[in-house]
């Protein structure tokens, strides 16, 4: 086995480790869909996404081929559907055979593979709109975020973007995840260039504050020093 090889094997292990103990110890509701918390940054980030797309001239349409790096249980593939997006047109890779059920389930059209950005299924230049969204925080090693992100400049076409959504801070109690700022953003996609945008109201105060506050909670978020996550278009040159 090389290397290389070890360290993705080894990364892969630990990741599936680390979401059977969440699948077990986390509550259910903690990220449904429903939860104010989770509506308030959904809310947040899509509406951010769009304008940023927008004026980028990427917003993805009929005709563009999109994938979902991580999509989880259906992650940002349903909100292409919801911009106009045929289910066609939606690819998505993720690691766990679980997750990647449920969502195989609500969209029986799209071509989603179990497996890992580490070596993608897909030829260069494939995807006019390439999404991470909360999966490198997800890999501590740094090798393996290199070869991921190589991998995504690889199939993105030129002129295509990539939709980044992640941590930029850490979180002290899970040590299973590490924040990935701005500046390591532009190291590991050097051929992409665009906006990064802080998003996203902290979530320990987002559950205090929103089922209490909907009003209050927006108020904060306009507050850069209390948002945690950037949200990025990244593209491609022509």
């Amino acid at each position: 086995m090389s290397e290389e090889l070890y360290f993705v094997t080894a990364e892969r292990q630990r990741i599936q480790t680390e979401y059977a103990r969440r699948q077990r110890s986390i509550r259910s509701d903690l990220y449904a869909h429903w939860n104010p918390a989770q509506m308030l940054a959904s809310a947040g980030r899509t509406c951010t996404a769009a304008a940023m797309l927008h004026e980028a001239d990427v917003f993805p349409g009929i005709g563009d081929q999109c994938l979902e790096v991580g999509f989880g249980s259906l992650g940002w593939l349903g909100q292409l559907i919801g911009w106009g997006v045929p289910e066609t047109q939606l690819h998505g890779i993720e690691v766990d055979w679980f997750r990647a059920q449920r969502a195989r389930a609500s969209l029986p059209g799209a071509d989603l593979r179990v497996g890992d950005a580490t070596s993608l299924p897909w030829g260069d230049n494939s995807f006019k709109l390439v999404i991470s969204s909360t999966v490198f925080t997800s890999i501590l090693d740094a090798r393996v975020r290199e070869i991921m992100a190589a991998e995504i400049e690889r199939v993105l076409a030129p002129g295509g973007a990539l939709l980044w959504y992640d941590f930029a801070v850490n979180n002290p109690k899970n040590k299973q995840v590490r924040k990935v700022g701005r500046k390591e953003l532009q190291q590991l996609f050097p051929q992409l260039s665009g906006n990064v945008e802080s998003v996203t109201l902290a979530p320990p105060l987002a559950r205090f504050v929103t089922p209490r506050s909907w009003t209050l909670a927006t108020l904060l978020e306009t507050v850069p020093l209390l948002r945690t996550h950037l949200l990025a278009v990244l593209v491609k040159a022509s």
